[in-house]
């Protein structure tokens, strides 16, 4: 019997080792890899092409819903199952719009996790019950052909989302241009441009908009320059 390979994309390494020996009792289930930051889920998604990859939301350079968006588009396969300690609807809502087929909080039994991840594996959505009534009460949300939730594309590319994300948590022009292997150059312009669409004109109010939308959690320290 083929098992359904996993890739685990949690910051904390004591909740992503649980998580591992929780798999790694499953006889139909195999962890594959694990990642530490958004952006090692999207290269490491790329290369291992996972079944399934259970995601957490807040992660350091890139965020989970982020990566499940690029996850997506690179891997028309793979699914994706968010794994959160937050229900709030600005989550739900990002999460909706980024793909994932599931969307679970962290007090969920290992027993559900496991269920869950055979579920979204054959293709199927499945929620948290508070997540399920939070996604009933939102209007805009709807299943596409494929079963995924959905609903009207955000207006931000997924670059300017990466760069909102780094300056929301406090990252200079330099260390974003770094992170992102681009110039300071280009930063400036992906800031000047996320200004122009979103009519913020400062940096409080980018990360205060941040915080909104679900791309940064708001218990993340920021400094504001």
């Amino acid at each position: 019997m083929k098992r359904i390979t996993v890739l685990l994309a949690e910051d904390h390494m004591i909740v992503r080792e649980g998580l591992r020996r929780m798999l790694e009792l499953e006889t139909d289930i195999e962890v594959v890899g694990e990642a530490q930051s958004g952006r090692q889920a999207v290269e490491l998604a790329t290369k291992l092409r996972p079944d399934v990859v259970l995601m957490d939301i807040a992660m350091p350079q890139l965020n989970g819903l982020e990566a499940t968006r690029q996850v997506l588009k690179a891997l028309s396969a793979t699914k994706v199952l968010i794994l959160s300690a937050h229900s709030d609807d600005a989550y739900i809502e990002s999460a909706a719009d980024s793909g994932a087929m599931g969307f679970l909080l962290k007090q969920t039994s290992a027993h559900d996790v496991c269920r869950a991840i055979r579920e979204v594996h054959k293709g199927k959505v499945i929620f948290s019950p508070t997540v399920a009534r939070r996604v009933d009460r939102l209007n805009s949300q709807s299943l596409d052909r494929k079963g995924r939730i959905n609903k009207k594309a955000a207006h931000l590319t997924s670059r300017e989302v990466e760069v909102l994300q780094l300056i929301a948590e406090g990252k200079a022009n330099k260390e974003t241009a770094s992170e992102l292997g681009i110039s300071i150059k280009t930063i400036e312009k992906h800031r000047q441009t996320l200004m122009e669409k979103l009519n913020i004109h400062d940096t409080a109010s980018l990360t205060r908009y941040a915080i909104s939308a679900g791309i940064i959690e708001s218990s993340v320290q920021v400094t504001i320059i």
